[in-house]
């Protein structure tokens, strides 16, 4: 493992260092690094209200929004906005019944617009929680307008949308912006004490690595005689292409995003295959194997499914030179014995927990309402880009059947969706893709 840090290595440990962990290279030993131990906070400070504006305003968004409520004091949900009024009403009942706030019906919006009328209406958060697609264009217009953000990852579902978002990116940097991107993981007490294990050497260097997003089928809706193609298309938004990036990218980020954080790399190539076997509706596939490579010859196995009936698992495995670890919360010897193990709060009644304190998808943004409070900015968005476009390239070469280097990535002009944004027809090539003539 290299102990030059590069560019992206100085963002990844100015972001650990915004949220608490300080990063140092031992003064003694070369080879040796250090890291301190990250201080959680169960609860963001206090300070003055926060009002946050959600964009998108489906299951995962109305999460957001609970989340964001629970992180702490003075924090209030200002402004919903989604496509259509019915999800806008489910999501304004939930924040009301879970935590008694009550959203004025003059600040909830609907329409393909609606994005525009949350960031204006006098917000300091804006939380993006839409179908993937409309990711880049809503956090650009967020940062524009000076507002902090959360959205949920991935941030793009094509080259063009990843570039957008680092592009982005860099301007909220400069501005000082809080910006956090839904990879609940990093802020996962168990995941990061064992990157800290990893990252002073606990294993040795990196050598390889296999990460797997394997499940039943995923939810679908079918097509209603009253909705136009594009309120169907939005309403089963993860089954197609253009609005989710495929699964690979949607759900399986997560996981790739892992190892990009333990290896402190990205791939430079993909070879990967992939099919559609019991899809109901859309346009994806339902499995993809993809080899990663890096620029230092390691290699990386990623898995992912969705169909019912097949063995599931969801995790991530690094191995190094002298041993291995599942990076949630144990790291083993060669020889497989286990030489470390996160220590999980103690349950009256449970013989073995193994749940944190806190859940990760409240400590993010704990996490992201201290640093705004404390003036401690730091953006998540480069990173998150990042491995959002390792699980395109990972998909482009399933498409195709064909090797995709991060140079032919980073330098496409793909563009997934239309260019108009109506609630009618959907002018767009609807095909699944056959690797070899692709």
């Amino acid at each position: 493992m290299s102990e030059k840090f590069n560019r992206r290595d100085f963002i990844n440990i100015g972001a650990l260092a915004a949220t608490g962990i300080i990063v140092g290279c031992n003064t003694v030993s070369e080879k040796k690094r250090t890291m301190d131990e990250k201080k959680f906070l169960d609860q963001a400070p206090d300070g003055k209200e926060l009002k946050a504006g959600l964009i998108g305003c489906g299951g995962r968004g109305t999460g957001a929004a609970i989340d964001f409520l629970s992180a702490g004091p003075n924090l209030k949900i200002h402004a919903l906005g989604d496509v259509f009024q019915d999800r806008l009403e489910g999501c304004k009942e939930k924040i009301k019944t879970e935590k008694q706030q009550v959203v004025p019906d003059e600040n909830c919006f609907v329409g393909f617009d609606a994005f525009e009328k949350v960031i204006n209406s006098g917000v300091d958060v804006v939380i993006l929680a839409t179908p993937p697609h409309f990711r880049p264009l809503h956090f650009e217009a967020a940062v524009s307008a000076r507002k902090h953000v959360f959205m949920e990852k991935p941030v793009a579902v094509d080259p063009v949308g990843a570039r957008s978002v680092i592009a982005t990116s860099k301007k909220a940097e400069a501005l000082g912006l809080v910006v956090g991107t839904g990879t609940q993981r990093r802020h996962q007490r168990d995941y990061v004490a064992t990157f800290k294990e990893i990252f002073e050497g606990k294993i040795g260097d990196i050598v390889s690595a296999n990460c797997y997003w394997n499940q039943s089928q995923l939810w679908y809706r079918n097509a209603q005689p009253e909705w136009a193609e594009m309120e169907y298309m939005i309403r089963d938004w993860v089954n197609w292409t253009w609005l989710s990036g495929d699964h690979i990218v949607e759900q399986h980020v997560h996981n790739i995003d892992v190892i990009n954080w333990f290896t402190e790399k990205h791939p430079i190539k993909a070879v990967g295959f992939g099919s559609r076997q019991r899809r109901v509706t859309g346009d994806q596939y339902d499995n993809f194997s993809v080899d990663f490579e890096y620029d230092n010859g390691m290699h990386v196995h990623s898995m992912c499914r969705q169909i019912n009936g097949c063995t599931d698992n969801v995790s991530e495995l690094v191995f190094g030179s002298q041993g291995y670890t599942n990076c949630r919360n144990t790291i083993f010897n060669p020889k497989g014995d286990i030489i470390w193990e996160y220590q999980y709060p103690k349950i009256e009644g449970v013989e073995k927990n193994e749940s944190v304190k806190v859940s990760p998808y409240v400590q993010e943004h704990i996490d992201l309402v201290t640093a705004i409070r404390e003036n401690k900015p730091y953006v998540e968005a480069e990173n998150t880009a990042v491995s959002t476009m390792c699980a395109i390239m990972g998909r482009i070469s399933a498409y195709t059947g064909k090797e995709v280097t991060w140079d032919e990535v980073m330098n496409s002009d793909l563009k997934l969706g239309p260019d108009v944004y109506e609630l009618g027809k959907v002018n767009i090539e609807k095909i699944i893709h056959v690797p070899g003539i692709a």
